[in-house]
């Protein structure tokens, strides 16, 4: 894997409108500040006991295997800086899968190539020719990115003093398909045919690829599996390996591991999984038969000639219901019947609405098919807006710069007139110029710095778009407000090409003679800016909607929003009711959106007494949080033994996260088995054992604590701090939720932790953790976890590290993964319930060790 991960290159020029497409913070939250003299792995959200590199950026781990002794840990790894770029192999060892040692930088990219994903095996009967018989070597394959062009290929890599020092082999690549986007391989050794077996992925085609060779250099295709279960984002990463079920060797099955972003089951990426069968060329996934919604009754289906009593504005719906696709649009699949609600008329340049009457909810699922862009709905946008009355200091029209000075070459000559060349679709911009510091690629940099004015009104209100890169970063892609010389305001971009307003309030800097810079330091990913239409004003510009959603509105306030996943094919989605029942409510299908996949799909609205599941809720997942991906597992672990990790990340918000000097870290390794649960063959997963080595001799422990509609923290000092391992059984009484919050007692902060007896999920409820706000996307929802109880108990494993939790359920066939950014202070645990009584019938909490001390 591991190219930025970003929509393909739109290939339409958008006119500038205030629509926009991702709204943005004009206050992001920077990495909190490090002291100098602060030493490493103590930073305020440095891990403790979860492997992360002393600086720099790191995502997937690669070349996973065991040699002499040693877990060998290669990465995804910036020597450059703090965000993604330069891709290079990383490299760290383990005896346990505990502590860790970093080494030296493996394989580096150079003028030609970035060393993208890939993975290690020793070649124990030297087929390479690399190493001798008594010194075989230890052989990387991995996907060269070229530099040129774009082409990804599979290629070598030797080391004969294990895995110190590596040489690339001068034969690479070893396999060109002349292919964008073919990674991240993933090889082992197949005893039956005496060969070396390569799982490799077709990300864009969603579909894996198996090949075989008797020497690692020379390979045969021998089949493809996909597309299946879940398509809405890239296929990464894959992994191939048979398990024993329920521990019985002489039933095996195999399990395919497929990464995807975005599309996951918590929104942007996730591990995927299959189970099945390999014949030594070709996987088969079980069949999971056909899917078929709850019955309920139909509100709304789209088959007339008009939409009956439903009320448009703006035009993107057309007159009526679409029967499929529209002038300029391509196949429109998957909606029920003759017609469905389809706003591409006129292309995605489009807007409107499309409001159902007022209904009373008296069913506990609304049940809908939905498709289209995906642009959630964010909360506290406006559906139109021209800009405030105001002064207008830059609005880069006619041609020039005026009298603002430029420095570097990131900004050129003169405005851009939109979207350069090798660019995503530039939308949200005014009028015809812009800011726009993609020239010549991420790769330039520099500065603009305005004429010296006077703060005269109470805000100061600006168009931004491109990379998130907060000033006071490594690198930062920034607007800032100079006064004296000293920054006191910035905003950055959110990792998207669409501009939206941002506004500082600036009402305490009256009378103050101020400059404003934009920054442009980054030549990573999202590298750039995009800035328009900046100018003082007694009014705050507030940020306009860029969704393309389907809202149910209680009391005229969105309550509920489902958005498509960037796909012409409709999809089932599902709103919970059941808070809203004898209420009085209304459906809303908006597209204010005027960017690349700006429209909507929606048919079917049926009112049911279950929830309908999508393909992405249907798909079997190795983790249900945000942030666990590219996962891969180890070759060769003593007593056959299937480890796993992944990417503690998310790539929605992966190049945000609020830490410095560092930027990633690495699950917990986990080992792997497949148990059959509720009659069906699952994937699970626990923590590695030797992590148990880590907690204190003494926990904190409590029995038989019965709570009702109340929260009660647990005493004992064991019982509280900022890293913990916690084994707590619940027994099901009455309660609808129950649990326990995590990093308590910070201003209101938590981490919630806990399990919905009507719904039978698992969930981790991070919106209020602490820091959220750095990102959009960060905080949005709740994760969940389908987890039956066991008689009539539910049973959690919970790792709190400084900056993330991991919860495993029952017998690991749910576990969630989620980053956290909570104040240091929050050391908190309570017991909860809602909605009735639980018992919390037993608990031990261990402090942990740092593995780093």
């Amino acid at each position: 894997m591991s190219s930025v991960r970003v929509p393909r290159h739109a290939r339409v020029r958008l006119t500038a409108a205030v629509a926009v497409v991702c709204a943005l913070s004009a206050a992001p939250l920077a990495p909190r500040a490090v002291a100098a003299d602060t030493p490493a792995y103590t930073e305020t959200y440095r891990p403790q006991f979860h492997f992360t590199p002393e600086k720099n950026w790191m995502n997937d781990p690669n070349g996973l295997v065991y040699y002499k002794g040693e877990y060998h840990l290669f990465y995804q790894y910036n020597p450059s800086g703090n965000s993604w770029g330069d891709m290079s192999w990383g490299h760290a060892v383990s005896t346990d899968l505990v502590h860790w040692k970093e080494l030296p930088l493996a394989l580096s990219h150079d003028d030609e190539e970035m060393v993208f994903s890939g993975s290690a095996v020793v070649d124990w009967n030297n087929t390479t020719g690399f190493g001798t018989e008594t010194n075989p070597p230890m052989v990387a394959v991995y996907t060269s990115a070229y530099k040129e062009g774009g082409k990804q290929a599979q290629s070598l890599a030797y080391s004969t003093d294990r895995g110190r020092t590596w040489t690339k082999y001068q034969g690479n690549p070893v396999i060109d398909i002349g292919s964008t986007d073919f990674r991240d391989p993933k090889v082992q050794w197949y005893e039956p045919t005496k060969s070396w077996l390569m799982t490799v992925s077709l990300s864009a085609e969603h579909k894996v690829r198996f090949y075989s060779s008797k020497n690692l250099k020379d390979w045969d295709l021998l089949s493809e599996f996909g597309p299946a279960g879940a398509t809405g984002g890239v296929w990464e990463c894959p992994d191939l390996f048979p398990l024993a079920v329920d521990g019985d060797r002489n039933t095996i099955k195999w399990v395919l591991v497929v990464n995807i972003n975005p599309g996951g089951i918590a929104g942007g990426s996730a591990a995927q999984y299959f189970v099945g069968d390999f014949d030594g060329k070709k996987f088969t996934a079980e069949d999971k038969g056909t899917y078929t919604p709850p019955d309920g009754t139909v509100m709304q289906d789209f088959e007339g000639t008009d939409f009956g009593s439903w009320t448009t504005t703006g035009t993107a719906f057309g007159q009526g219901p679409a029967t499929g696709a529209v002038d300029g649009q391509g196949a429109v699949s998957g909606f029920e019947g003759k017609g469905l609600a389809n706003s591409f008329h006129s292309g995605d340049g489009t807007t409107g609405t499309l409001t159902s009457p007022e209904f009373t909810v008296d069913r506990a699922y609304l049940n809908f098919k939905t498709g289209g862009g995906r642009h959630p709905h964010e909360a506290g946008t406006v559906m139109e807006q021209t800009p405030p009355e105001g002064t207008v200091l830059a609005d880069f029209e006619g041609g020039s710069y005026g009298g603002w000075t430029a420095t570097g070459d990131a900004f050129g000559t003169a405005p851009a007139g939109g979207t350069l060349p090798g660019q995503q679709q530039v939308s949200g911009f005014l009028g015809d110029g812009l800011v726009n510091t993609f020239l010549n690629g991420d790769s330039t940099t520099g500065t603009l710095t305005s004429p010296e004015f006077t703060i005269d009104k109470k805000h100061i209100n600006f168009l931004i778009g491109g990379g998130n890169h907060p000033a006071g970063s490594a690198d930062p892609t920034a607007v800032e407000l100079l006064v004296d010389g000293q920054v006191v305001r910035s905003a950055t971009g959110q990792d998207a090409e669409a501009l939206n307003w941002a506004s500082w309030d600036v009402g305490d800097l009256a009378g103050k003679k101020a400059r404003i810079r934009i920054v442009d330091d980054n030549t990573g990913g999202w590298g750039h800016l995009n800035v328009d239409h900046i100018m003082q004003s007694d009014t705050r510009a507030q940020r306009v909607s860029t969704e393309t959603s389907v809202n149910l509105l209680v009391d005229g306030q969105v309550v509920r929003s489902a958005t498509g996943a960037d796909s012409e094919t409709l999809d089932w989605a599902s709103f919970d009711m059941r808070p809203y029942l004898g209420k009085k409510a209304r459906i809303q299908i908006v597209d204010m959106n005027t960017g690349g996949w700006g429209h909507v799909l929606a048919d079917r609205f049926t009112a049911a007494d279950k929830p309908a599941k999508s393909v992405v809720q249907r798909a079997d997942w190795a983790d249900y949080g945000k942030d666990y991906y590219a996962a891969v597992s180890w070759e060769n672990a003593p007593g056959g033994k299937r480890y796993m990790i992944g990417w503690m990340n998310n790539w929605d918000y992966g190049g945000s996260i609020p830490t410095s000097p560092w930027r990633g870290a690495q699950s917990v390794p986990r080992e792997m088995a497949l148990r059959t649960i509720n009659g069906r063959i699952q994937l699970t997963s626990k923590p590695v054992a030797g992590l148990e080595s880590l907690r204190e001799k003494v926990p904190a422990t409590a029995s038989d604590v019965t709570v009702t509609d109340t929260s009660k923290p647990l005493t004992g000092a064991a019982a509280k701090g900022q890293v913990l391992d916690i084994e707590a059984t619940f027994s099901l009484k009455d309660a609808a939720r129950f649990g326990l919050r995590v990093r308590t007692g910070a201003g209101g902060e938590e981490t919630v932790i806990g399990y919905d007896a009507t719904t039978q999920e698992l969930f981790v409820d991070r919106t209020r953790s602490g820091a959220v706000d750095f990102h959009n996307s960060f905080a949005t929802g709740v994760q969940t976890a389908p987890l039956m109880p066991e008689n009539g108990r539910v049973k959690l494993r919970i790792l709190v590290d400084r900056s993330s939790v991991e919860v495993f359920g029952g017998s690991g066939e749910a576990v969630i993964t989620d980053q956290i950014f909570p104040d240091p202070a929050g050391t908190g645990v309570e017991v909860f319930a809602e909605g009735g009584t639980t018992t919390l019938e037993r608990m031990r909490a261990w402090q942990l060790r740092s593995i780093w001390k």
